[in-house]
């Protein structure tokens, strides 16, 4: 190296760590005189007085001008045009104009999908995820490359298994998904309530969980559901997220909800999400919902009433031009005020405030230091590494047979369509992993490979690769198959028409089964449930594990787990059906509870009572735990307010309304000991699940999910789990009219093999008049 070299190589260094100062001043620019004196440059002032001072100061224009995603600059007011829409599913992801990869910033950390990251149970960890997002969403944007507001997570109800948008979110349990929205959402904006690290938006509310089936679309589909549904199921995981979580935004979705489209519905977002909820925070529609429910749905008969009736619902910002085209024109014709439009700008504004996009110098802020060398760092490669290793769910280990052994085990025939798959691992909406480990990769660290796709892609539409895939087979130790789905068959706008593997998967799996000299292994990458019966019931597959789409480091985890570096601790989100759950069964048909007189099954393990492949919360280890109840209550008194005029509790019926009871902090606390009964040390995922009294009709649940716990253990030894239930929250069930109440009366829980029965029994404190 001569010394010529050093000052360049000195300046080169110094361009990649001021990296994180490249973006200028949203607002405020201390270099401009002019604004920077103006009341709402002042950070000393309180964030209200500095919204209402900006407002103050614009046009009716320039504020229409900021209803759109693509918000325009105010040059005189020294704002500049920001774009809204950005994506971090489980990555900072450019899907939307708001986030570019490129020079300095070439790739992001890629954690797994949503749907493989739930079935960890872990809410540290998903809290984790969030927290190294924000980190390279923050650097990203003070290099000039991203956006402060996601668009995520999708916590949707993963109500049936063809939907395409599944693997996107955090499964069929409504409990789980608002769980993993408010830990992922704290992790993504902080903790801080009056800032934000980066504002994050719970979606799409709600109801929605149909794309593309049988001729009808999100476009164009009207979800009939019932007041009982909404409230003990599809709206359950967004008052968590507002609630718990404290996000940022909820954006609004594209379907109409009982004839009305959800992004003009009043009651949703301007009563329920603001006024219920408390929403502090701005709603945002999806993209073009606005012009979709005018255009496709004719909810309006003009562009200026959709517009009038969007903000006029509480509809803060639009994804797409309508707000931007129409406001002006609905504001002079009288159909909305311009003090209505006020109030949409305020909540979004206040965001920006809280973001810190009024506050001068991005650099001199809380994160300013943030850079290139803050995104696709080693820790953050380990955590999605880690990630990925904890959403493998083992479904199947016959003798057991896994894990393998490298002594054992040296040539291993890897085959399928997945067997090499990089970009698939990381599912939709997803950016530019740091880097892939494919499957193959990933076992070549363990042993040596023979490496055969045995079809071209999933479609799997011919046999003409199935000769050498069984060639392979035949000579090798053992035999890993890796198959199942990719965004060709389930993705948004893309549903599917059944639960089978695509093509002649399943041909392909039994004849290389029935070839392979060793042990043969199956392994499925899929964001939905597969019907895999056949491999289930085949003794010559003697291990089947379910890896999602696991990420960037897929690969590499699932090596782990076949090679037992990593003991699976895994359960499944979401319930695996058998093709014939979904004959004569309509996406369209929104209820969840099963009706004996039509033969209509009911929906997601709490409702559903037939067949499965495998249950919601499956999911074996290398090692086996023993559950013993420590402690736990058999009575707990509820204490309810006594009769209003008008208003019964209905104690009589043994059904108590949680607005009339004593909620507070009134939780139930059990305490387990969990044994590690093997020689191997694992992690333990605690699930409790309860039955509610009987004589509760229509209203209640078969069983549902009120808590989990991860647990490491080592080998022999035990380790004790406290667990606390709220009992207003979680031993509640909903009845026909949509009302929250406790039932009276002996409440079963569920424990893996331990049950216990708890009595709650009201304790009623006087009469209270209206």
């Amino acid at each position: 190296m001569d010394s010529m070299s050093l000052p360049l190589i000195a300046i080169l260094f110094l361009l990649l760590i001021s990296g994180s100062q490249a973006r200028e001043p949203f607002a405020c620019d201390p270099k401009n005189t002019t604004t920077t004196n103006l009341p709402f440059c002042r950070a000393s002032l309180v964030t209200g007085a500095r919204v209402n001072d900006i407002i103050g100061r614009l046009t009716l224009q320039e504020k229409v001008n900021l209803l759109v995603n693509n918000a325009a600059a105010v040059p005189r007011l020294g704002i500049k045009g920001y774009e809204w829409w950005s994506e971090a599913l489980h990555g900072v992801s450019n899907v939307g104009p708001g986030t570019k990869f490129g020079g300095q910033f070439p790739a992001a950390t890629s954690f797994p999908q949503v749907i493989t990251t739930a079935a960890s149970f872990n809410a540290s960890l998903w809290e984790a995820i969030g927290q190294v997002v924000s980190d390279e969403a923050r650097a990203m944007y003070n290099g000039g490359m991203g956006g402060l507001t996601y668009w995520s997570p999708n916590v949707n109800i993963f109500r049936d298994p063809r939907w395409g948008r599944g693997q996107e979110t955090p499964g069929e349990d409504p409990i789980l998904a608002g769980k993993y929205a408010a830990s992922y959402v704290r992790g993504l904006q902080g903790t801080n309530r009056s800032r934000l690290k980066v504002a994050a938006s719970c979606k799409h509310f709600t109801a929605y969980d149909l794309d593309n089936w049988n001729g009808v679309d999100r476009f164009h589909f009207n979800a009939k559901v019932s007041k009982q549904d909404i409230e003990d199921t599809f709206n359950v995981p967004f008052r968590m997220c507002v609630k718990e979580g404290n996000v940022a935004s909820v954006m609004c979705s594209y379907n109409q909800v009982n004839g009305v489209p959800t992004c003009a519905d009043a009651n949703l977002l301007k009563r329920t999400v603001r006024g219920q909820w408390g929403l502090n925070g701005y709603i945002v529609s999806d993209c073009d919902s606005v012009g979709v429910f005018y255009t496709s749905q004719h909810y309006t008969s003009t562009p200026e009433e959709a517009a009038a009736d969007a903000i006029k619902a509480g509809l803060d910002l639009d994804c797409g031009p309508f707000l931007g085209a129409h406001t002006q024109n609905a504001v002079k014709r009288g159909l909305l005020s311009e003090a209505d439009v006020n109030v949409a700008l305020a909540n979004t504004l206040t965001v920006q405030m809280r973001l810190g996009m009024f506050d001068g110098e991005p650099s001199s802020q809380a994160y300013g230091n943030l850079g290139p060398r803050d995104v696709c760092t080693q820790p953050h490669q380990e955590l999605a590494l880690e990630a990925a290793r904890q959403g493998i769910v083992l479904l199947k280990n016959s003798g057991p047979s896994l894990p393998l052994s490298t002594r054992r085990h040296r040539t291993l025939a890897i085959i399928g369509p997945n067997s090499n798959a990089t970009v698939t691992m990381i599912g939709n909406y997803a950016g530019i992993g740091c880097r892939y480990t494919s499957p193959l990769e990933g076992i070549g660290k363990y042993a040596k490979t023979i490496h055969e796709l045995g079809c071209a892609n999933v479609a799997c539409t011919d046999d003409k690769q199935f000769g050498s895939a069984l060639n392979a087979a035949r000579q090798a130790d053992a035999t890993v198959l890796v198959m199942g789905l990719d965004q060709s068959i389930e993705a948004e706008t893309v549903d599917r028409a059944g639960l089978l593997l695509p093509g002649r998967q399943q041909d392909l799996v039994s004849k290389v089964a029935a070839a392979s000299k060793g042990p043969t292994i199956l392994v499925l990458m899929s964001g939905g449930p597969v019907d895999i019966t056949f491999a289930k019931n085949d003794p010559r597959i003697v291990g089947i594990l379910w890896a999602g789409y696991p990420g960037q480091a897929g690969g590499a985890a699932i090596a782990d787990v076949l090679f037992g570096t990593t003991n699976p601790g895994a359960r499944l989100p979401m319930t695996w059906y058998p093709q014939g759950y979904i004959q004569n069964l309509p996406m369209t048909n929104m209820a969840m509870r099963p009706s004996r007189p039509t033969g209509y099954p009911g929906r997601t393990y709490r409702f559903y009572k037939g067949p499965v492949v495998y249950p919601f919360g499956y999911g074996l280890s290398y090692t086996h735990f023993v559950h013993t109840l420590a402690s736990a209550p058999k009575v707990v008194s509820v204490p309810v307010d006594g009769h209003r005029h008008g208003n019964v509790s209905n104690i009589s019926n043994k059904a108590i309304r949680v607005t009339h009871a004593r909620c507070g902090k009134l939780s139930v606390s059990l305490q387990v000991d969990v044994k590690n009964a093997g020689s191997i040390d694992g992690t333990h995922t605690l699930l409790v699940f309860t039955t509610p009294p009987r004589g509760n009709g229509h209203w209640a649940p078969r069983k549902q999910l009120v808590a989990f716990e991860k647990v490491h253990i080592p080998a022999k030894a035990q380790r004790r789990v406290r667990v606390n239930i709220h009992v207003c929250k979680l031993l509640s069930v909903v009845d026909r009219s949509g009302i929250r109440r406790i039932p009276m009366g002996e409440h079963r829980f569920q424990i893996g093999d331990i049950e216990h029965s708890l009595s709650l029994q009201a304790k009623t404190l006087g009469v209270i008049k209206s």
